[in-house]
């Protein structure tokens, strides 16, 4: 190994150590993170993967053990029929406007349930069961998680300007940002109130990828096999653990490590983004991302702001 790729080593071991710190917000890591990928060749490109995948689940787990069951209740209950409604929409939406700009029609489904679902994890359920290839899962991951980063980053500065209440914010990133990583991390700014409601809804969304998937195979006229987020079951139970059991001290370390859990999830995130990756997209794929995402959210917040969707 050459000097150069020990260096891009210690750079991406160095980063990785600074956002475990505890000392960065989410989308600092982030963008640290993007910084990295589309600048150096990432070492650990699998192995990061993998990674990311099993800390974000552990680390919402985590952040249950700072949440009121009865909190929780209340926003899941009072947020499943504008799940649904929703996720109906925007898939309906992506569909149209990839006929309409000639998206073919796997990539086209895959970007509209990722966006109406919950990012890559959707994408990555239903992509066998209508039998997308691996470019088009490529392309398809690539545009959402593109898309996903920039929600991270924009979102926060956009609630604050418009004086979102925390719980108006909290079901705002639910509904319109795409991987659970990025709503925990946009509703973390606004505090305990916008995370509660964000993290209930958006859980309430990832349910959505067994129906979903069920219908795609329907379609597809063939038997599913959907991948079930079972971690959902854990985040409720660590949520009636903090509810009912006297071990508050030890609840709140698990809490801060889940929020330093996200921050490193969402580095490892920013460095698997590579200016091949954005390469490979296409200009179609993404104006069909762009264009739902930017519609999903902008109708979103005037429903919110207006007193239609309410927390």
């Amino acid at each position: 190994m050459n000097d150069e790729g020990v260096g891009t080593i210690v750079l991406f071991i160095t980063g990785l150590l600074v956002c475990a710190s505890g000392r960065l917000s989410a989308p600092i890591a982030l963008a640290i993170g993007l910084c990295f990928g589309l600048l150096f060749e990432h070492p650990f490109a699998k192995q990061s993967k993998r990674a990311s995948a099993w800390l974000l689940q552990t680390s919402v787990v985590a952040l249950g053990f700072g949440m009121n069951l009865a909190e929780v209740a209340r926003a899941g209950r009072n947020g499943a029929l504008i799940t649904a409604l929703c996720i109906a929409a925007v898939i309906a939406m992506g569909l149209a406007l990839g006929r309409a700009l000639g998206v073919e029609g796997k990539p086209a489904f895959l970007i509209s349930a990722g966006t109406a679902i919950c990012g890559g994890s959707a994408i990555a359920a239903v992509g066998p069961i209508v039998e997308a290839n691996e470019e088009e899962m490529a392309v398809s991951l690539a545009t959402v998680f593109v898309l996903n980063s920039i929600a991270l980053l924009v979102f926060p500065p956009i609630g604050f300007a418009v004086h979102l209440t925390p719980s108006q914010f909290g079901l705002w990133a639910a509904l319109a940002i795409h991987d659970t990583s990025s709503v925990v991390g946009a509703a973390a700014k606004f505090g305990g109130g916008a995370l509660a409601v964000a993290t209930t809804v958006k859980l309430v969304r990832a349910l959505w990828i067994m129906p979903v998937g069920l219908g795609a195979a329907a379609v597809q006229r063939k038997k599913a096999r959907v991948r079930i987020p079972w971690f959902i079951a854990f985040f409720i139970l660590a949520c009636v653990c903090n509810t009912y059991l006297p071990f508050g001290t030890l609840f709140h370390v698990a809490q801060r490590a889940g929020v330093v859990g996200l921050t490193v999830t969402l580095y490892l995130i920013g460095t698997s983004i590579s200016r091949q990756t954005i390469e490979r997209v296409g200009y179609r794929p993404m104006l069909q991302g762009v264009a739902l995402w930017l519609l999903v959210a902008a109708t979103s917040l005037a429903l919110i702001m207006h007193g239609f969707m309410r927390p």
